[in-house]
């Protein structure tokens, strides 16, 4: 069993730091023979514990080191595993294999009674979404690019056809099922669908003017666009309510700066509404949402024209 020093020596080392034999011993309080011995005893459990000789010499631990164990009650460890389910259901989820570990190795380690106990909860919870083909690798490569700022390249799949793309990421999010990838493609800002994505490379290229995902999203209402005005039917609010885009209804109207780039988007979210929802202001987003209701009915017509003739 691993005392406590040791753990909390697990806990404190770090990558980015070095620390000396006798800076550990002043911390804990305790002899430099002692915390040799522990950090002999580190080395041998596996944790990548690597010393740097010389006058300014010490201990590191390797970037991609062994973290210390999760130490989670019983009601810790089942909220673990439920969530582990829901994430199932995301395809490409960055660093995914998390899934595979934790659901295999840490669950091996649980009580019995505890394995008993999620398995007979995973029969009675279901989240009814449709997994698609795990890439991990791909978006956990973006997430990487746009944390150190670095530039990738990719095919894309875009209307006309493949294209080369370079590009820096902001970051990425999982939205309607599919993950998004907001970048700086020279002057303009594009919005990337990353399962359209292929043969991604991290470059070496970085630009520390990149913003942050998070950032980016806090300026969209100072990005070129106007507000739009919606009435929900009450029905229609319920719907809204659970809709990301939506969820800010209000007394079954919704407002906010829709960028005039997202018009298009924003017309096709509202037809899945039918008759719930009738767009307000501005005219060019009715307009949108009129020429695709008859670009839609012109379909029926046509149909019903054919076989009348026929």
């Amino acid at each position: 069993m691993m005392n406590q020093r040791r753990l909390a020596i697990m806990r404190l080392m770090d990558s980015r730091h070095k620390f000396t034999a006798r800076e550990l011993a002043e911390r804990f309080e305790v002899s430099v023979r002692t915390i040799q011995r522990d950090l002999d005893a580190l080395q041998t459990m596996g944790f990548p514990l690597y010393t740097e000789v010389g006058v300014n010499g010490g201990y590191r631990v390797l970037p991609n080191r062994i973290l210390p164990p999760l130490q989670l009650t019983q009601q810790e460890a089942l909220g673990l595993f439920m969530m582990l389910e829901y994430l199932e259901q995301i395809p490409d989820f960055p660093y995914g294999m998390i899934r595979e570990h934790l659901a295999e190795q840490y669950f091996s380690t649980l009580p019995a009674d505890v394995q008993e106990r999620i398995a007979g909860m995973r029969e009675h919870i279901a989240f009814m979404q449709h997994p698609g083909e795990h890439r991990e690798s791909l978006t956990s490569d973006l997430l990487t690019a746009a944390v150190e700022k670095r530039a990738v390249s990719f095919m894309y799949q875009a209307r006309n056809g493949l294209k080369k793309v370079k590009a820096h990421p902001f970051g990425i999010y999982y939205e309607q099922g599919y993950w998004y990838m907001p970048a700086r493609n020279k002057d303009h800002v594009l919005l990337y669908r990353v399962d359209r994505m292929q043969q991604v490379m991290v470059l070496d290229q970085r630009d520390e003017s990149v913003p942050t995902l998070k950032t980016w999203l806090k300026q969209a209402e100072d990005r070129d666009g106007e507000e739009v005005v919606l009435r929900f039917t009450e029905f229609g609010a319920r719907i809204a309510a659970s809709d990301a885009l939506f969820s800010t209804v209000s007394d079954q109207e919704w407002r906010g700066i829709v960028p005039r780039s997202e018009f298009s988007f924003t017309a096709r979210r509202l037809l899945s509404y039918g008759p719930e929802v009738k767009v307000v202001s501005p005219p060019e987003l009715q307009e949108r949402v009129r020429v695709m209701l008859e670009q839609g009915l012109a379909q029926y017509r046509n149909e019903f024209r054919d076989k009348w003739e026929n």
